[in-house]
Formats: C-alpha cells, sequence, structure tokens
C-alpha cells in the first residue's frame, strides 16, 4: 500500500513551486489533496491534474492564507468533504521585497507576519481539534534558511520565518501527548518565490547554484517533497519539534560564498 493511501493532507501554495511538488508526491503516495492556493486558476489546474494522473480525490480551494476566515474555511472544506485532516503543510509564500532593513516599510512586515507567520498559526489552530480527536496528525511547516542565515534583503520573510519555526517546536512540545508531531523543513529549492527574484535578479541563479555544495538549487518535486512524504508519514510518528535543512548541504556554513580551494592534497 502507498505511504499516504487515503490521508488527508491539506498543502498552502499548492499550485506552484514546492508546494505543487509536494501535492505531487503525496498524491502519487495515495493521498487525499487540497490544493489551497491564492492563484484560484493554478489552484484548480493542479486538482485537475492529481486526479487525472494519479486517480486520487484532489479539490482545489480559493485560499489566501494571510485572510484568517478564508484559512479557517479552508480546514472547514476539508472536514466537510472527508471528515478529518491527517496532514497539514503550511507552505503558502507570496510578494515580498529586495531592500536593506532601513528601508523596510511597516507593510513590508505586515505582508511577512500575515502571510509567513498568522497563515499557518491559523490553519494549526484550526486543524488542531480534528487532529486531536483522531489521536495524530503530522503538520509540516515550510521555513527557509534565508532566517536561519540571515540572508540581506528580505528581513520580513527572515523574520516570519523563524517566527514559524519557533511556533512550530512550541506546538510540537505542547501536542507531542494527543499524536500530533510538528516538523519543520527549510529548503534550498528553485522555488515559485525564488523564480521571481531569479526574474529580477538573474545572475543570483548561476551564485546560488555555485555555492551550493551539492552544486545545484534543489528540484521542489524530486529533491525537497520526498522528505515532505517522509514526515507525512507512520515512519516520522516518532519525530517531531525538529527542523530538517533539505539543501544540499548549504546550512553547513552559512556563507554564500566558494572559497576556491584545491581539489587535491598538498605535497606533504
Amino acid at each position: 500500500m502507498a505511504r499516504l493511501q487515503d490521508r488527508v493532507a491539506v498543502i498552502t501554495g499548492a499550485g506552484d513551486g514546492i508546494g505543487y511538488g509536494i501535492a505531487r508526491r503525496f498524491a502519487a503516495e495515495g493521498a487525499k489533496v487540497m490544493v489551497a492556493e491564492l492563484n484560484a486558476d493554478a489552484g484548480a489546474r493542479v486538482a485537475a491534474e492529481l486526479r487525472d494522473e494519479f486517480g486520487v480525490d484532489a479539490v482545489d480551494q480559493a485560499t489566501d492564507v494571510s485572510n484568517k476566515d478564508q484559512v479557517v474555511a479552508m480546514i472547514a472544506a476539508a472536514q466537510a468533504r472527508w471528515g478529518a485532516v491527517d496532514i497539514l503543510v503550511n507552505n503558502a509564500w507570496g510578494g515580498g521585497s529586495l531592500s536593506r532593513v532601513e528601508f523596510k516599510r511597516d507593510a513590508n512586515f505586515e505582508h511577512g507576519f500575515g502571510v509567513g507567520f498568522y497563515g499557518p498559526l491559523w490553519a494549526m489552530q484550526a486543524a488542531f481539534p480534528l487532529m486531536k480527536a483522531q489521536g495524530r496528525g503530522n503538520i509540516i511547516n515550510l521555513c527557509s534558511l534565508n532566517g536561519v542565515n540571515a540572508h540581506i534583503g528580505t528581513a520580513e520573510y527572515n523574520v516570519a520565518k523563524e517566527a514559524l519555526r519557533s511556533l512550530s517546536r512550541t506546538a510540537a512540545r505542547e501536542w507531542a501527548p494527543h499524536g500530533i508531531v510538528v516538523n519543520v523543513i527549510c529548503p534550498a529549492a528553485k522555488s515559485a518565490a525564488f523564480r521571481a527574484v531569479a526574474a529580477r535578479n538573474p545572475e543570483l541563479v548561476a551564485t546560488a547554484d555555485s555555492a551550493n555544495p551539492m552544486g545545484y538549487l534543489g528540484d521542489p518535486e524530486r529533491d525537497i517533497a520526498p522528505v515532505a512524504v517522509f514526515l507525512a508519514s507512520d515512519d516520522a510518528h516518532y519525530l517531531t519539534g525538529n527542523t530538517l535543512f533539505v539543501d544540499g548541504g548549504s546550512h553547513i556554513n552559512g556563507a554564500h560564498w566558494v572559497p576556491d580551494l584545491p581539489t587535491e592534497a598538498s605535497p606533504s
């Protein structure tokens, strides 16, 4: 049997990028998938693709994760359709700007926290009673090396994602007695957000690839989504409160420069 057979998975931002890659992998493992997506056309397209390609029950749900009513409605819609929410993946992100801290406006941080922190918080709070009642649940929050390594130019994103990491650990501690596990993935991948930045700053693509120990930024479906499948499966039932760096080793040194070191040992 597939690893996620008949599990109900709600994935925010599943219309593109990492969320899309996770949705495809979950469907391949037999999950019922709610594609929660701000872009209604993209959400409908992906849900239809999952139904056609994998034969699973997949639906789209137009959701702005910065709107609490829509987030609560997202979880309620999954419960109404399937009677449960087994897996919650908080992945959605959109917008943001590249500028130094001294030039950031309040609106930048309000957007960052609305999408990157409050949206996941509201989804977790709405899913909690359902997961508690069934005695299990798997929550996966997508955070970022930007926050861990303090990348310049993206302060609102960095702080929101680090706040979400702290929330994840606290929820993991409080909800463990109910069989609910909460874990974080910090990916290095050519996500939708990365592509948007790269379109404005094309030189970043080669720099990001060369700075990665494995020589490339990951593919959402091939490199990131399999780890999400593991965290959503019964294999991860005893793993909670952890941050998994699915990044080709980018977190090891943190710095975004690669010294020109010899490739062979020096003569002794």
